[in-house]
């Protein structure tokens, strides 16, 4: 039941009118209780098999976090509340490396001694690196005094939350906790709804009308298995990637967003126009903002943080973007991608430290390629794809000089005759590729003004706001339902 699909719209509108009927009739438990089943049959919907293991994992950590609160030394435990926490923190961690990490721990170890180990192909539970994360920190913060929850019902809806249930934001609880028990969220809220229409609407749109577009270069780009690529369809790849994750990601923030504010729920900003940043550190502050706290609250900081000398503070900030980098997915092309992210931090602090200055355009200018070409990496399925890539990005002898049998019928075939007018004037990679490079100029423009979440917060919903907003939701829902939106990257990790 993807979030982009007319099966979650039917489900969610279930679930809201059920949930405010229920508190209409002041049965408050009730409401909290019909949220808590939909958000677990929207989970089981996609693989029913893993229900009981998303209910053990939060009856697990219920019952280890009521053992942490500060001054509660368990009387029926001969154990403190460091080593349960240990203990909570190992348990968790165990059970994402199983599921996670298990094939990809016996297909090195294959490699490394010549053995042929069967894989067990063990299935990715939906959404356990979330899900997970989000009670290490409840099991951290309630170790700290920061979380306390005596309430099975209050937690597990904490936990299974649907908008960001799958894919985040990864939540601490008490970002939500006075929310869910508030009276004010039971009762309807017309600026709310207005503003979470507004912002699910423009996330539908991201989703299913321009990541979904790009979809289709990057895969062809990135999938297809040519031998050879020319300078203008690398390029092509790799920006229509670039552009597909950053709309996809945005897509289901704003969507979750939108969902939960239906709710009188406001989740954290998890997204916040990331390719406007001017260094690598910006763009961390700004891409998957809840994971980049959670590595720097729960990781980063306990390694050292920058405490130390800076060999320790490099070494922190190498060692947590490689984390970050496995945490996306068991593959080396992840921990390759994270080593970059983690040694382009190292690079930037240096250069600060230097008391180093660039102009502002030649840094969003560096800033921007890099991600674009680190992103390469972490699109591609093995090293030899990305550095075929790589190479198509700087063979300047395919400007002119690449003849058109090597490119793709495919390519060619979106602009029919007037392709063959183009192949008259321009290279063939680039008549081959010029929708494309036309979508990202656009989206250049597009990624420079207003994000979502600015214009929802800017409030004013007037007529043409609103007819907006209507006319961007028919668009979707018109694509929606004539082609089958794919699947948030962000669902696979």
């Amino acid at each position: 039941m993807v979030f982009s699909s007319y099966q979650f719209i039917i489900f969610f509108l279930i679930v809201f009118f059920g949930y405010f009927l229920l508190n209409q009739t002041r049965f408050h438990l009730a409401g909290r209780s019909w949220l808590t089943a939909s958000s677990l049959f929207f989970y089981a919907y996609w693989n029913i098999a893993y229900l009981p293991l998303l209910l053990g994992s939060v009856f697990f950590n219920f019952i280890v976090g009521r053992h942490l609160f500060p001054n509660q030394e368990s009387k029926s435990l001969p154990f403190s509340r460091r080593f349960i926490l240990v203990f909570g923190l190992f348990a968790n961690l165990v059970l994402l490396g199983y599921f996670k990490y298990t094939d990809f721990f016996i297909e090195n170890v294959n490699v490394i001694f010549d053995i042929d180990y069967v894989l067990p192909q063990i299935i990715l539970p939906l959404g356990i690196s979330f899900f997970t994360f989000t009670q290490i920190a409840y099991l951290v913060d309630s170790y700290r005094g920061r979380a306390k929850e005596h309430n099975l019902l209050n937690y597990s809806l904490f936990v299974t939350f649907f908008p960001y249930l799958i894919a985040g934001p990864i939540m601490r609880y008490g970002e939500v906790e006075a929310q869910f028990k508030s009276r004010q969220t039971a009762a309807l809220n017309y600026e709310n709804i207005a503003a979470g229409i507004f912002i699910f609407t423009i996330g539908l749109f991201k989703k299913v009308i321009i990541a979904d577009t790009f979809a289709v270069w990057a895969n062809a780009g990135f999938d297809e298995g040519r031998a050879v690529i020319d300078f203008f369809s690398a390029w092509g790849a790799s920006l229509s990637y670039t552009f597909q994750i950053y709309y996809d990601f945005s897509g289901y923030c704003d969507m979750g967003m939108g969902a939960a504010l239906l709710f009188n729920i406001r989740l954290p900003l998890n997204f916040n126009s990331p390719y406007k940043a001017l260094n690598i550190r910006e763009f961390w502050r700004r891409w998957h903002i809840t994971l980049s706290r959670f590595l720097r609250d729960y990781l980063y900081i306990p390694l050292g943080g920058s405490r130390y000398s800076d060999a320790r503070l490099y070494f922190n900030l190498i060692v947590t973007f490689l984390l970050c980098g496995l945490w996306h997915g068991a593959s080396w092309m992840f921990v390759t991608w994270g080593a970059l992210h983690g040694a382009a931090l190292v690079v930037h602090r240096w250069w600060n430290k230097k008391g180093f200055r660039m102009p502002k355009v030649l840094a969003w200018l560096l800033t921007f390629n890099f991600i674009n070409i680190t992103w390469v990496f972490f699109r591609a399925r093995t090293m030899d794809d990305a550095l075929k890539i790589l190479r198509g990005m700087v063979d300047f002898g395919s400007l002119h000089n690449f003849p058109v049998e090597f490119i793709p019928t495919m390519y060619l075939a979106w602009g029919g005759r007037f392709s063959d007018f183009l192949l008259k004037w321009l290279p063939a990679g680039l008549a081959a590729n010029l929708l494309c490079f036309i979508a990202a100029g656009i989206t250049f423009v597009l990624i420079s003004r207003k994000n979502s979440y600015e214009l929802m917060t800017g409030g004013n919903y007037g007529a043409a706001k609103l007819l907006g907003t209507l006319f961007l939701f028919c668009v979707a829902m018109y694509a929606m339902l004539a082609t089958k939106s794919q699947l948030f990257l962000y669902f696979n990790f």
